[in-house]
């Protein structure tokens, strides 16, 4: 995750003090801790997944060792700095290979995108002391890359005296999105309709990753566990190029929460001459 993230996750300016950064949390924190969302499951993995970004950042930022740490490498990921062999964080194998996460959104892994990251790591100099190398590092996401592909920069990590550099590695992370969730090549969402629509029939209308109004007819009976395919709408297939996974609409019918005398028996008569 990028320095400046943390700030944004929490809504914060860099130069935000210790008290700050505490109210900051517990406004959010409150906001979106998991059992706030009581009604409506079907963000629960929003809400889980915002409440455990704005802990991350307020973990980091209320530290003052490791906000320091952090202002000073940038946009390099904090937990995978050869710094941190010493306090036990980090994520570095037996060969030194530096292992960063990567976050992306889904959108960003639809169409496809550049990013750019800051980077700092040591190097040892003429004399053999250890000193702070800068540099910018880009990386072109392709359509459809999914979460734990690997970008290997050789030679980019960190190099002790009398050793060879080691190499940088950025593995892809992928955030929730609010409508789309990933399943493989496809897209699932879920759909909420009333009792009536799932009867009768309903056109839906919806924004894909890319920007384009999509509108789909459900003229099928929604029963349980129904789900409508839409073929070629899913996820970019990247070792196929122009090919994607399909679009799964699942349902999710509301029912009313009461019915009238009247309203039962005119129900009673019109679905008792229904085919099943």
């Amino acid at each position: 995750m990028g320095a400046g993230d943390y700030y944004k996750i929490l809504k914060l300016k860099r130069d935000a003090t210790d008290e700050e950064v505490k109210k900051a949390y517990k406004r959010l924190a409150m906001k979106w801790h998991p059992d706030k969302n009581l009604e409506d499951p079907l963000r629960k993995e929003e809400f889980e997944a915002k409440f455990k970004q704005v802990s991350e950042a307020y973990d980091v930022l209320s530290d003052p060792k490791k906000r320091q740490t952090y202002d000073f490498y940038g946009h390099y990921p904090l937990h995978s700095q050869r710094f941190s062999k010493e306090n036990g964080d980090g994520n570095m194998n037996e060969d030194g290979v530096v292992e960063s996460s990567l976050p992306c959104t889904l959108v960003e892994l639809y169409n496809g995108c550049k990013k750019k990251f800051k980077v700092s790591r040591t190097v040892p100099d003429e004399f053999g002391e250890l000193k702070p190398v800068e540099e910018i590092l880009k990386i072109d996401i392709k359509p459809g890359w999914k979460k734990g592909t690997k970008i290997t920069f050789p030679g980019k990590g960190n190099q002790e005296p009398g050793g060879a550099p080691a190499d940088l590695i950025f593995v892809l992370d992928e955030r929730p999105h609010a409508v789309f969730k990933r399943d493989g090549n496809d897209l699932v969402v879920v759909q909420k309709m009333l009792l009536l629509d799932a009867l009768i029939g309903k056109t839906l209308n919806l924004t894909t990753l890319d920007g384009r109004d999509l509108t789909i007819h459900v003229a099928d009976i929604v029963k349980p566990g129904y789900e409508l395919v839409i073929p070629n709408e899913g996820m970019p297939i990247s070792k196929e190029p122009g090919k994607k996974g399909n679009l799964r609409i699942k349902f999710d019918v509301m029912f009313p929460s009461r019915l009238t005398t009247q309203q039962k028996c005119d129900l009673r008569r019109i679905l008792s001459d229904a085919d099943y």
